[in-house]
């Protein structure tokens, strides 16, 4: 006699995965917030209150000497320096906050993020939402689908925002190339 937790008769669990990017206050309300962001916030919150498998969340993370580097010359706004309130997962989201693993990344992907999932076979699809489309959500999809070539990996447009309209769009047309599901 078989239990539930026998039915699969060997093969490893499957398990979705959903991946909240960069939902911060900075990047909702602050400094980099934009309407489409602050759009996205309850569709963002409901799709993580339904999802049943496994929650990351990626923060995106700078120091104080920001300015200074590289991405911080092309982009002299601070935002996102650890221990700022603007660091912060957005109010509306902190309930989950405990349930999920969170990644810290000092650029727009995370390898950290990306070596982890090849350390979970059990993990067979990957959905995508978050901020910015056209930075963060793209590297970090396509980061994985180059650690995870064979993985399901979605990008849900609907509880995506890009710096504008124009630039989320085309990002999505990007994503699709790379044979990332957009829905």
């Amino acid at each position: 006699m078989h239990t539930a937790q026998h039915t699969d008769y060997g093969k490893p669990h499957s398990e979705s995965l959903l991946i909240v990017v960069d939902m911060q206050k900075d990047f909702v309300y602050g400094s980099l917030g934009t309407e489409e962001a602050q759009a996205i916030v309850k569709k963002v919150k409901d799709r993580i209150a339904a999802h049943t498998g496994e929650l990351w969340f990626t923060l995106d993370t700078h120091q104080e000497d920001y300015l200074q580097t590289e991405e911080g010359k092309n982009l002299p706004v601070e935002h996102c320096i650890k221990g700022t309130d603007g660091h912060s997962l957005i109010d509306a989201l902190q309930e989950f906050s405990a349930q999920g693993r969170v990644f810290e990344k000092p650029t727009f992907g995370s390898v950290e993020m990306a070596r982890a999932l090849t350390e979970r076979p059990d993990i067979t699809s990957v959905v995508l939402v978050g901020v910015c489309t056209d930075i963060c959500v793209i590297s970090n999809a396509l980061l994985l689908k180059a650690f995870r070539p064979e993985l399901s990996i979605t990008v849900d447009s609907t509880c995506c925002a890009g710096t504008t309209p124009d630039n989320h769009t085309a990002s999505l047309v990007a994503l699709k190339s790379c044979q990332i599901v957009v829905i």
